[in-house]
């Protein structure tokens, strides 16, 4: 007797003490379930590859501020979206989500809403500030002629002064020579000093009594220089004095006159001039804030657009959203970014617009799916708000809706196919069973196959995510099948020996059985332990969890639910009840005509069998190379219910689900704001062509088919030159440096970079900071963000953006985002799947020959027994290229399901043919036993298993559909290739291998009728 044996006669010799420490490990196990975390987020699946660490490093090192954000689009539809009406309506939508205190705490620093109503707004009262601008500074211009011209006349009424002083003096010297006597001299002076009167008179008219009497005083010094200086004149003409003298004396009564001038224009008009200059410098302030950007509030915005008319905002509007910057100091080339990408750019009407709201989060993920609770429930928050403000023409957009959803669908999923799938395989299990403590038994038995699984995840600190869902499917499937194997072969043995006990019966049973479970475990562990070799760290995580599950299943169907079994059985029968059951399928009748099909094909054609096999296998493994590779959110996206599931009461009626159609609806009309490619541009950016190097890169991507046009036919490219035109039509001094660098005048700059980085950086330092990387004053790494259409496929993606970031020379440019590390991790989970298999076919052979080496004798054996689970790989990956089924994180596990299932009717078929060939000595008869025998046990757990997970298809979540067709079909393929296929390889086996071979059994077909002897 082997170990095995050993082993499995102790369960029915102890099977009370069995049933204790089993019950004691299931309890400590459990404990360990409420410790499961769930994630939808398809982070996770992150390998690490050099675009996913680009990824982290531009999420790490580039931003608008200290906080990572995530952005929620709403999306406003309607007759004419830019109708006065809508545009006050978008902004009090911006007002209600700041006033909603829960919304407002998670909204994110400085410009936390955005939409082409801000735009507007925001240009309309820059237009208002110019106008003010432009008319104040020609007032002050006005002012400052009318000053100088009032400061020119007093000038001009010192000259006036200094002729008549001259005449004075001449005439003194006239009088002192004796040329005039006194009655003229009086006459003239007098007349002199009138006409200075009149001088002073006209000068002053004006001024007030301060100010004249300012003038008078420089008016007097003045005529007191001109004495001074005709008094020299004359000295000189003389000769009295030298020209050396003359010069000097002459010199320094003209330094004086300078002194009177100012003191009898700037001097009296001192107060005018310090006014003028007070208002001239706040007319410059008042410019400089107008240029550095400084923005409005909401309040001011909604009560600007409700002091115009239709006419003024249609003025506006055409400005703004003409696609020309010039007219909207750089606001318009980003308008657009908000409109249709149908929309006709200068347009007063559209029938959509987008709002963008930037909410703070715990961290920068580049994927969707999982989210904190306050953005689900800020989010929904928001959609409220919008259908209340918008009379339901809103969609809202965003991570939290969108995890929600999925979660949601989920939920929704397992609670309608939850019970028909319970229901299905319980009234399956009557059809089979068709006794009600055996049902008990066997659902006991998944439940706490489902514990013990769920149980060490939790203590292992494991995350439940999107795969997992397959987990309880491959457990179900097989503690069906382990279960129904048990119970079969315990009621064949009670059938075939009469007087044998309950507990005599079972330890037959588990010892005949119990070497093919230990088998079917063994395999099954190592095929999913193979996916240890998968880069993602959930498909290693489901490796090891699906281990666990099925070696649990082995020990409470090979330990515990016997033990229940015989102590259970023993109780009744002591009672007086009836015990012995039919095995199902041994009755003869017309299920057993179907299970020995596969004999009847063996016996009379076994080649034909294994060629048509071999054909059809070809043909699907073909197909299995065209399969598509696809990992995309929408796979986790609803649709719509069917109607039928509207009329279901509740808790089982599912919810409204918008988000697919919302998403389509913005992939085909707007620009995504989180569809992205990013070129990561590090080395030596301050050299002098990197910039232009950047420009030609965006005009490449400009050119491929991913990049998504804005209603102006222009990409939309978000970089450090986009940042920079913007900012020099924000800002004067960055604009003097920009243009400065810019030596051959195409508007890319070309010299002196580090100046260009450092002014930007002073005059926009976060918007800066989004593009261009800076450690410790040293740049070092630029960013381009381009823009994707929606729906483009993210090889597609991959492809062009990587042939972007090629473009560059003598710099690192890497492409990266969330599309080309989506299309990496396709890649990994495709290579997964073929590593996987590879390593798990290999390993199963190896370990099947080994170990019917052993035990039978011969390795042929364990080959001949995988060989049925390789068809029907081919086929069911042929089968979802003929159905379009692509591979995603759950149909992707399909190949280990196939293995895992597909090896367990195997491997029972063939254990049970072998020890039948031994006990019958004829082929036909051990094949006819063996197949409506375990044959029987087969097709209960496959029709168990395939209803119970065939109705995924009637789950709301698309990806849960595919995954119940496809596991469905998995399934009925290994029974087909085990009932249908094996007999045919067995008998072939045992003629040229086995027993035939060696001439010990008679495999003639004409021999059948009668059993050989050994």
């Amino acid at each position: 007797m082997s170990l095995l044996d050993r082993v499995f006669g102790k369960v029915t010799e102890h099977s009370r003490a069995v049933i204790a420490v089993l019950l004691v490990i299931t309890v400590l196990l459990g404990a360990g379930a409420p410790m499961i975390e769930q994630s939808s987020s398809l982070d996770q699946f992150q390998s690490d590859s050099s675009a996913a660490k680009k990824l982290d490093f531009i999420n790490s090192n580039f931003s608008t501020g200290n906080e990572n954000t995530t952005t929620v689009q709403v999306i406003v539809k309607g007759d004419n979206v830019l109708s006065k009406k809508e545009l006050v309506n978008s902004l009090q939508f911006q007002q209600r989500l700041h006033e909603n205190e829960t919304i407002n705490s998670t909204l994110s620093n400085g410009t936390s809403t955005s939409g082409v109503a801000n735009v507007i707004a925001i240009a309309a009262i820059q237009q208002d500030k110019v106008k003010e601008l432009r008319a104040d500074g020609a007032e002050l211009k006005q002012r400052s002629q009318q000053l100088n011209r009032t400061a020119q006349g007093l000038s001009d009424s010192l000259n006036q002064t200094r002729g008549l002083q001259a005449k004075y003096d001449q005439l003194n010297a006239s009088h002192e020579s004796g040329q005039v006597n006194d009655a003229a001299y009086q006459n003239q002076s007098a007349k002199i000093e009138a006409q200075l009167s009149g001088v002073r008179t006209k000068a002053t008219a004006n001024l007030s009594a301060e100010q004249g009497a300012t003038f008078n005083k420089s008016a007097t010094q003045a005529r007191g220089l001109q004495a001074k200086l005709d008094g020299l004149n004359a000295s000189y003409q003389q000769g009295q004095i030298n020209q050396s003298t003359y010069k000097q004396q002459a010199g320094e009564i003209q330094s004086q006159f300078g002194k009177v001038y100012k003191l009898g224009t700037q001097g009296v008009l001192a107060d005018e001039y310090q006014k003028l200059g007070e208002q001239s410098e706040k007319l410059q302030q008042r410019q400089e804030a107008l240029q550095n950007g400084l923005m409005p509030t909401l309040a001011q915005e909604i009560d600007k657009l409700q002091s115009m008319n239709q006419s003024q905002i249609d003025s506006v509007t055409k400005t703004v959203l003409s696609g020309d910057s010039s007219g909207s100091s750089g606001m318009a080339s980003q308008a657009l970014a908000f409109m249709p990408t149908s929309y006709d750019p200068g347009s007063t009407t559209a029938n959509a617009t987008m709002m963008v709201v930037f909410q703070k989060q715990k961290s920068q993920s580049s994927m969707e799916g999982d989210t904190s609770d306050i953005l689900v429930s800020t989010q929904q928050g928001m959609k409220t708000i919008a259908n209340d403000e918008f009379n339901d023409d809103a969609l809202v957009f965003g991570s939290g809706i969108i995890s929600e959803e999925i979660n949601q669908s989920m939920t929704d999923s397992l609670a309608i196919v939850g019970p028909l799938a319970l229901l299905f395989v319980i009234l399956t299990l009557i059809i089979a069973y068709r006794d009600l403590l055996d049902i008990l038994l066997g659902v006991v038995g998944i439940v706490f196959v489902l514990v013990w699984t769920f149980g060490a995840m939790g203590w292992a600190g494991i995350t439940f995510n999107q795969m997992f869902i397959a987990v309880p499917v491959l457990l179900i499937g097989l503690a069906i099948d382990y279960a129904i194997h048990v119970f079969m072969r315990h009621r064949e043995e009670r059938e075939e020996h009469p007087d044998a006990d309950v507990r005599g019966s079972m330890r037959v049973a588990l010892i005949s059985v119990g070497a093919a479970l230990t088998w079917v475990t063994a395999t099954t562990v190592i095929g999913f332990l193979s996916n240890m070799v998968s880069p993602l760290p959930p498909i290693q995580d489901f490796g090891v969890v699906s281990s666990v599950g099925i070696i649990a299943a082995l020990v409470i169907f090979g330990g515990l639910i016997p033990a229940l079994k015989v102590e259970s059985d023993e109780f009744l029968e002591s009672r007086g009840f009836n015990r012995r059951k039919h095995a199902f399928g041994t009755g003869g009748g017309v299920l057993g005509r179907v299970l020995t099909v596969g004999a009847t094909a063996a016996r009379k054609a076994p080649l034909v069998v294994i060629v048509l096999t071999l054909l059809v296998s070809a043909a699907g493994g073909y197909g299995a190379t065209k399969v598509d590779t696809s990992f995309s959110q929408t796979d986790f996206l609803a649709d719509s219910p069917p109607h039928w599931t509207k009329q279901l009461p509740e808790p089982f009626k599912p919810g409204n689900y918008s988000a697919k159609k919302n998403l389509d609806y913005v992939n085909d009309n707007f620009v995504r704001q989180d569809s992205q490619a990013q070129i990561l541009v590090q080395g030596d950016i301050t050299k002098d062509n990197a910039l232009e190097q950047v420009h030609r890169a965006k005009e490449k991507a400009g050119k491929k088919d991913v990049t998504i046009k804005l209603s102006n036919d222009e990409p939309q490219v978000q970089g450090p030159l986009s940042v920079m035109e913007q900012v020099a039509a924000e800002n004067a001094t960055f604009n003097k440096t920009f243009t400065a660098a810019d030596t051959d005048g195409n508007g890319v700059p070309d010299k002196n970079l580090k100046k260009v980085y450092d002014g930007l950086f002073a005059a926009a330092p976060d918007q800066a900071a989004g593009v261009i990387h800076r450690d410790n004053g040293d740049y070092d790494a630029l960013r381009v963000a381009i823009s994707l259409k929606g729906g483009a496929s993210s090889s597609a993606v991959t492809t062009q953006m990587r042939d972007v970031a090629d473009s560059f020379d003598g710099l690192e440019a890497t492409a990266t985002g969330q599309s080309i590390v989506f299309e990496i991790i396709q890649k990994d989970l495709l290579n997964t799947v073929i590593e996987s298999l590879i390593i798990t076919m290999v390993s199963v052979f190896a370990f099947l020959m080994l170990i019917y080496r052993l035990t039978e004798g011969s390795a042929t054996l364990g080959a001949v027994t995988l060989l049925p689970v390789v068809f029907s790989v081919a086929w069911i990956l042929g089968t979802m290229y003929l159905l379009g089924m692509p591979f995603n994180i759950l149909t992707g596990m399909i190949t280990s399901l196939t293995v895992g299932l597909g090896v367990a009717y195997s491997i029972h078929l063939s254990e049970r043919y072998n020890v039948e060939l031994e006990r019958q000595g004829s082929v036909w008869e051990a094949m006819e036993v063996s197949l409506t025998g375990t044959g029987g046990a087969l097709l209960g757990s496959a029709a168990t298993t395939v209803g119970g997970f065939g109705v995924l298809a009637f789950a709301i979540l698309p990806a849960l559909q595919q995954f119940g067709i496809i596991t469905g079909l998995t399934i009925i393929y290994a029974f087909i290739a085990s009932v249908l296929v094996l007999p045919s390889l067995l008998v072939v086996w045992t003629r040229y291998f086995g027993p035939g071979a060696r001439g010990t059994i008679e495999t003639k077909s004409d021999a059948a009728t009668s059993p050989s002897e050994d």
